[in-house]
């Protein structure tokens, strides 16, 4: 490869978010090789002051911002992180404040605490799930910023509470059918188990009704508006 190609391609794995092996693959090159010459040359990986403890923990103080969101997320084998990223990049290079190992409050607040206090000083809201953990870890480490709820745990949340209510009121359903059927047994007539205009008896639509309830009205087809 020529420098120029070769530094066409660092650029393209420095900035995309795609592996080695497929940019390689994108610009006719040995994907695994590409893999390991930017492993072990031309990303200058063996030089990086951050190497011996990356592992642990990484930080990117550079990249802090005035609205940031902090998250956990599982990278590998299950292993949780706790990633801190700026709102300004938008998911781009340059997104990244810090990851660290781990969920652990005071764990993370250790790291967190290395970044000089001016800049977390100035950082004026904060993203963050319901968690106590990340509460603490916000407050602690940015006093100034705001927290906000991420809205995706809001919804999950309220979805949660609604598929345990449908869940509750089908075993209800269930409880009353066979007590009918019961009834009918002993009396030796047919059960009166109430049917829809669609087909369905209570039990059932409460049953079919799981992935109805994620959706809105407006988007109901016209066979689940009945």
């Amino acid at each position: 490869m020529t420098q120029d190609f070769t530094e066409f391609l660092k650029k393209s794995a420095d900035t995309k978010a795609l592996p080695c092996k497929t940019i390689g693959g994108m610009y006719g090159v040995d994907g695994r090789k590409f893999q390991r010459q930017y492993k072990h040359s031309i990303s200058n990986f063996k030089d990086w002051e951050q190497k011996p403890h990356a592992e642990d923990w990484i930080l990117y103080p550079k990249n802090l911002s005035q609205q940031l969101s902090l998250d956990e997320v599982a990278l590998s084998d299950g292993e949780l992180y706790t990633v801190l990223t700026s709102k300004e990049e938008k998911g781009r290079k340059g997104s990244i404040v810090a990851i660290i190992k781990g969920t652990r409050s005071d764990t993370v607040i250790e790291y967190l605490l290395k970044i000089n206090r001016k800049l977390r000083l100035n950082v004026k809201e904060i993203t963050l799930d319901m968690a106590g953990s990340m509460k603490l870890i916000a407050k602690r480490c940015f006093p100034n910023a705001t927290q906000v709820i991420d809205r995706f745990h809001v919804q999950k949340l309220a979805i949660d509470a609604l598929q345990e209510l449908r869940i509750s009121h089908r075993w209800k359903a269930i409880e009353q059918e066979n007590n009918l059927l019961m009834e009918a047994k002993e009396k030796r007539n047919n059960p009166e188990i109430e049917i829809f205009e669609n087909g369905n008896n209570r039990k059932q639509l409460l049953a079919r009704s799981r992935y109805l309830l994620y959706k809105t009205r407006e988007k109901w087809t016209a066979s689940q508006n009945q």
